[in-house]
C-alpha cells in the first residue's frame, strides 16, 4: 500500500512486504512444518525433577557422578495380599530362581510381612530396557498371576508412551471443545479453519525446535503445546477480526489486510509481552525446570506470533470468499444489562471481594507442598501409584539413600557398611564390602591364589599364572619374588581380571568350571554395574524414615557422620528421595518468592508503560493476584497436596496471561469514558469485552482442566487443573470485582495518571 502522505509509516510497509511476498512465506513454513514434524520424535525427554535442580546442590552433583559412572538395574516392589508367611517365603525362592532376577529381598519384618500381605523388593541384573530383564518381569508376573498383586516400579519408557497418549487424548477433547467455542464466538466459520491451520504450523515449529535445547522435562512435553494454544490463539482471533473490520472501509481484501496486519501487529505484540514477562520471571529460577518450561512457551508465544503474522495473511488471501461466504452474525449475547446491575448493586462483588480476601491469602500460604513422588495427591487414577499407595499403606516406611565416596578403600566400605547395619532406622544396606559369594566371603575380602582356587575350583596352577599376570599388569611384582603365598588381591578386582582373560580367550574354563564361573559372573557384573564406578564407589541404604520428615533428616546427618570418619565429611555425597526432597524445598523456598515478585514487577511495569496510571495498574495487579490466592485457597481447603512446581508455575502463567482480560476490560473503559458517564461507560466496557475474555478465558480454562481431570501423572495434572482453575476464577473476577473497582476507584485512577514526553516526529522536508 503506497503512503499517502510523506510521513513514512514503518508498520504499513511491513505489512505490505509481509502480503507482497506470502507465497515465499507459505513455502517456508510448508518446510520448517516438514523439519519440525520429523524432528519431533527425537526430542529429549527427561522424567526426574532431580535432573532440573541446581548444579551446586549434593542431589544433583549425586546424580551426574551415578549417571556418569553407575548404571541403575531394575526394581520393582511387589505386593502379594491374602499368603502366609510360609507361602510367600517360597514364592520369594521361586522368583530368586528366575534368569536375570538378581535377588529378593523378604523376611518376617513389618517391612516385608504384614497383615497377611507380603512385599518382595526384586532386584534385576540389567537396566529397565534390557531385553533379558523385560523377559526376567514377564516371567514374575506370570508366576504371581494367581495371586492378588500390587506391582510398583518406575518405567520410563511405559511411563512416556502412557503420557503421550493421555496427552494425545486430552488435545484431541480440547481442539473439539475450543472448535465449539470458536464457532460460537467467531465472525465467520471457515475462519476457524484458517485458526486450525495457523495453530498446527505453530505447535509443529515449537515442538520441532525443542530439539536443539537438548533435552526438555516431561512435565513441559506434556504441557506445552495445549498451554501454547490456549496462550496464544487469541492473536489469531484479534487479526481476523481486526481484517473483517477493515473488510468494511477497503475495497479490496488486499488492502483491508495490509491495513489489518500494520494495525494488528503493534497491538498483538503488546499483548503478548505480559504473558511472556510472565514466562520470562519462570526463567530466572534456580530450579531449572522454570526456565525449561518457561524458555519452550515463550518460545511457543514467538511461534504463534511469526505463524500470525507470516503464515496467515497469505491464508487469507487464498480463502477471502470462503471467510466472506460462511460469515454470520455475532452469536455472542449482549451483556449490558449485566454491567448496569453491575453499576447499580452498591459495589457488591468489591466488599465480598476484600471480605474473602484475607481467607484467601491465609488459605494459600498454607498449603502443604509435596517435594516428592510418594506424597503428591493423586488426581486420576494410575495403576502404578494405586499400588505404590496400596504397599505404603500396609508396610512400614521405607526410603532409600545412596552413599557416594571416593573408589579408594574397601576396609573402610566394610566398617561403614556394618556400623550403618547396627542403625534401628537402617533395614538394609548393600555395598561391594557385603555382597556374599561363597561360605561367608564377600566381594571384598582379600584373597591368595590358594584361596580363589579353592573359590573357584581351579588347578592351582592356573591360579598362580593368573595372579602372576594381574601382579604384572597392574606393576606389583611382589608375586614373583618369594611373596607368591602372601600375595593376595581382593576378590572383586581378581574375579573381574578374570573374566577379561576369560572374554579374550587366554583362559578357557572347561565345561564344570564355567558352570562354576556362571554365578559369579552375574553377581560380579550387578556389583560392579551398581556399586563400582571409575572414580566412586556407592552404597545403597534402605530406611524405615518417611522421606519428608525430621528423624530422615537426622538420619541423612547420621551416615554422613559415619562416613565423613573415614573419608571426610567434604568427599562424600549422600542421595536419594530424602535428600533431593530436602534439596528441593530449599530451591522452592527462594523460587517462589522471586518468582512472585518479578511476575508481578514486570507485568506492573507494561501495565505502567501501557495505561500511564499508576493506581490504576495496581488496580489491575490486585485483582489478578487476588485470583491467584483464591486458586491456591482449593489445595488447603480440599487437603490436597500438590507437587510444589505447581504453585510458581502457575503463579506466572495465571498472572502473565490472564491480565490480558483485566487490560482488555480497562481500554474498552477509558474508550467509552470519553464518550459517556462513567458508569455507562463501565456497562458498555463490560458488553464489548465479554467475547474476548469469554473466548480466551474458557479455552484456557478448558484445557487445564482436561489436563488436570484426565492426565494420570500427578504432576502434570495438578499443574493443569491450577491453570484451569484460575482461569476460570480470574474471567469470574474481571467481569465482577474488576469494573466496580475501576469505577469506584476512577477518581484516584486519574489523579495518579502521568505522560511520557514523546520527542516529536519533524515535520516534512525539515532538517533531521
Amino acid at each position: 500500500m503506497e503512503k499517502r502522505t510523506g510521513q513514512r509509516d514503518i508498520m504499513r510497509l511491513i505489512a505490505a512486504g509481509i502480503v507482497r511476498l506470502r507465497f515465499v512465506f507459505l513455502l517456508l513454513f510448508l518446510a520448517a512444518g516438514v523439519l519440525c514434524a520429523l524432528t519431533m520424535g527425537r526430542v529429549r525427554v527427561n522424567t526426574e525433577l532431580t535432573f532440573f535442580l541446581p548444579a551446586s546442590t549434593e542431589t544433583r552433583r549425586g546424580l551426574t557422578i551415578m549417571e556418569e559412572e553407575f548404571v541403575s538395574c531394575a526394581t520393582e516392589d511387589i505386593m502379594v495380599s491374602n499368603v502366609t508367611y510360609e507361602l510367600a517365603a517360597g514364592l520369594a525362592d521361586e522368583i530368586g530362581e528366575i534368569e536375570h532376577v538378581f535377588s529378593v529381598t523378604f523376611d518376617d519384618t513389618p517391612a516385608h510381612y504384614a497383615r497377611s500381605a507380603a512385599l518382595f523388593n526384586v532386584a534385576f541384573d540389567g537396566p529397565e530396557d534390557d531385553a533379558g530383564v523385560q523377559t526376567a518381569k514377564q516371567a514374575v508376573r506370570e508366576l504371581l498371576a494367581p495371586y492378588d498383586t500390587y506391582t510398583y516400579f518406575m518405567d520410563v519408557k511405559n511411563y512416556s508412551s502412557q503420557l503421550a497418549q493421555e496427552m494425545i487424548g486430552v488435545i484431541g477433547l480440547a481442539a473439539g471443545v475450543i472448535i465449539a467455542i470458536l464457532l460460537f464466538t467467531s465472525r465467520s466459520y471457515f475462519e476457524v479453519v484458517v485458526f486450525q491451520i495457523v495453530f498446527v504450523f505453530a505447535a509443529l515449529l515449537n515442538m520441532g525446535t525443542n530439539y536443539w535445547l537438548g533435552e526438555i522435562s516431561s512435565i513441559t512435553n506434556s504441557i506445552a503445546v495445549i498451554l501454547q494454544l490456549a496462550l496464544a490463539i487469541d492473536y489469531a482471533i484479534i487479526f481476523s477480526h481486526r481484517y473483517q473490520d477493515e473488510c468494511a472501509r477497503y475495497p479490496t481484501a488486499r488492502a483491508a489486510l495490509i491495513e489489518a496486519l500494520a494495525k494488528s501487529i503493534v497491538e498483538i505484540s503488546s499483548s503478548s509481552l505480559t504473558t511472556i514477562s510472565g514466562l520470562v520471571a519462570l526463567m530466572l529460577m534456580q530450579f531449572r525446570l522454570g526456565y525449561d518450561l518457561g524458555m519452550v512457551l515463550s518460545k511457543g508465544i514467538i511461534c504463534s506470533l511469526l505463524t500470525v503474522f507470516l503464515l496467515m495473511p497469505g491464508l487469507i488471501l487464498l480463502f477471502p470468499r470462503a471467510i466472506r461466504r460462511t460469515a454470520h452474525r455475532s452469536l455472542i449475547p449482549d451483556i449490558t444489562s449485566w454491567g448496569r446491575f453491575l453499576m447499580r448493586s452498591g459495589y457488591l462483588f468489591v466488599w465480598l471481594f476484600l471480605l474473602l480476601i484475607p481467607a484467601a491469602v491465609y488459605c494459600s500460604s498454607h498449603v502443604t507442598y509435596a517435594f516428592s513422588d510418594k506424597t503428591v495427591t493423586d488426581l486420576v487414577y494410575s495403576e502404578s501409584r494405586a499400588a505404590m499407595h496400596k504397599i505404603e499403606d500396609t508396610f512400614s516406611h521405607s526410603a532409600n539413600v545412596v552413599l557416594i565416596v571416593p573408589h579408594e578403600d574397601l576396609e573402610a566400605e566394610k566398617a561403614i557398611l556394618r556400623e550403618a547395619e547396627e542403625l534401628d532406622e537402617i533395614t538394609s544396606a548393600l555395598g561391594l564390602a557385603n555382597i556374599e559369594v561363597k561360605d561367608g566371603r564377600v566381594l571384598t575380602d582379600l584373597f591368595t591364589s590358594l584361596q580363589f582356587a579353592e573359590l573357584l575350583d581351579i588347578p592351582r596352577e592356573q591360579a598362580d599364572l593368573l595372579y602372576q599376570a594381574y601382579g604384572l599388569n597392574h606393576e606389583q611384582y611382589q608375586v614373583f619374588f618369594g611373596a607368591r603365598e602372601s600375595y593376595a588381591v581382593p576378590l572383586v578386582d581378581m574375579a573381574q581380571y578374570l573374566f577379561e582373560m576369560i572374554d579374550k580367550g587366554v583362559f578357557t574354563p572347561d565345561a564344570e568350571q564355567a558352570a562354576q564361573l556362571k554365578e559369579l559372573r552375574s553377581t560380579l557384573g550387578f556389583a560392579l554395574a551398581q556399586l563400582r564406578g571409575e572414580h566412586y564407589n556407592r552404597m545403597i541404604f534402605t530406611a524405615d524414615v518417611v522421606n519428608e520428615s525430621e528423624e530422615s533428616a537426622v538420619l541423612v546427618e547420621k551416615l554422613r557422620a559415619l562416613a565423613g570418619r573415614y573419608y571426610g565429611e567434604d568427599k562424600v555425597l549422600l542421595v536419594g528421595d530424602i535428600t533431593s526432597a530436602r534439596d528441593l524445598a530449599a530451591s522452592y523456598t527462594s523460587d517462589s518468592r522471586l518468582i512472585s515478585f518479578l511476575t508481578i514487577a514486570f507485568v506492573f511495569a507494561i501495565l505502567l508503560v501501557t495505561f500511564r496510571t499508576v493506581v490504576g495498574a495496581m488496580i489491575l495487579v490486585f485483582v489478578i493476584q487476588g485470583s491467584i490466592w483464591f486458586n491456591f485457597s482449593f489445595p488447603y481447603l480440599q487437603h490436597h497436596v500438590p507437587i510444589f512446581v505447581t504453585n510458581m508455575i502457575v503463579c506466572a502463567i495465571q498472572m502473565g496471561a490472564t491480565i490480558d482480560y483485566a487490560i482488555v476490560l480497562m481500554n474498552r473503559y477509558q474508550v467509552f469514558k470519553s464518550e459517556l458517564e462513567k458508569k455507562e461507560a463501565m456497562a458498555a466496557a463490560v458488553n464489548q469485552s465479554f467475547a474476548t475474555v469469554l473466548t480466551s478465558g474458557s479455552i484456557l480454562t478448558i484445557a487445564g482442566l482436561l489436563i488436570g481431570t484426565r492426565v494420570s501423572d500427578a504432576y502434570v495434572s495438578h499443574i493443569g487443573l491450577a491453570v484451569g482453575r484460575g482461569a476460570l476464577i480470574s474471567v469470574v473476577l474481571v467481569l465482577t470485582v474488576l469494573p466496580q473497582l475501576l469505577v469506584l476507584l476512577d477518581r484516584a485512577v486519574e489523579k495518579t495518571r502521568f505522560s511520557i514526553a514523546l520527542p516529536e516526529e519533524p515535520e516534512e522536508g525539515a532538517e533531521p
